[in-house]
């Protein structure tokens, strides 16, 4: 679904992938109006069938910001596809994506749309954990620790071992890339794996990329839908084959 725009012209769209996240688009969207205020720009909001009134949230406030787009899908397609489906809708010459879980701060969006203005065609966010000023303290869970301090190293480590990327991090929803440079690449992965295939068919396309720290803090509403455990046999897989076996030019 489709909600009314103001203009049919913009020069940044955030894509916000969600599933139940009603309560954090409800502080995130507003910071990012704030932010953004001013600038022409929309919201995507990717929504995989929530049924937690995320869609009527999303109605309510495009009532009052009139530059939201609401994408409904049938249920849990992947990460990979709902950005897929918000990057094909998008109408701005730059695509930012972020996780909608307020993880991410609205004045890094900024910094990334300011630095890929600079000529660059993709930018990404690489994580650096700290408390943001007036945030409240969310305690680090056992498997927030170790998927910070052990996971995210090590399968970052493999990743650019076997591709030859010198990057710091490559599987963060929280990037920007020129339009043009999307729709000069192909990608097919719908879930996480997507991340790293859209830098791979970048590379491929001699994007130029530059990373830039970024602040990361723990959710406070909901839960993570996302188990590395659970996906690393299969992206381990994905990533031999798209590295060792693609010839794609």
């Amino acid at each position: 679904m489709r909600l009314p725009q103001q203009s049919m012209t913009v020069n940044l769209s955030i894509v916000l992938p969600a599933y139940k996240e009603k309560e954090n688009l409800a502080v995130l969207i507003p910071q990012i109006e704030a932010e953004f205020k001013g600038s022409s720009f929309e919201i995507i909001v990717v929504d995989d069938h929530s049924c937690d009134g995320t869609d009527e949230l999303v109605k309510m406030l495009n009532e009052t910001h009139h530059n939201i787009t609401l994408l409904e899908r049938p249920g849990l397609l992947g990460i990979g596809s709902a950005l897929r489906d918000g990057y094909n809708k998008a109408r701005g010459e730059y695509i930012l994506s972020s996780d909608a879980d307020l993880s991410f701060a609205p004045s890094d969006m900024r910094a990334l749309y300011e630095k890929i203005r600079t000529g660059y065609d993709m930018v990404l966010g690489y994580k650096i954990s700290k408390k943001r000023e007036g945030s409240a303290e969310v305690k680090r869970t056992f498997h927030g620790w170790i998927e910070e301090y052990v996971t995210s190293p090590l399968s970052n480590g493999i990743i650019r071992l076997m591709s030859g990327i010198k990057l710091k991090n490559y599987n963060t929803d929280f990037r920007i890339i020129r339009a043009s440079t999307w729709k000069d690449i192909q990608t097919i992965e719908d879930r996480q794996f997507f991340l790293f295939e859209t830098i791979y068919r970048a590379t491929q396309a001699d994007a130029r990329i530059m990373e830039l720290p970024v602040t990361f803090s723990p959710r406070t509403f909901g839960e993570s839908k996302v188990s590395f455990f659970k996906q690393a046999p299969k992206y381990l897989m994905k990533l031999i084959r798209l590295v060792l076996l693609d010839r794609q030019p």
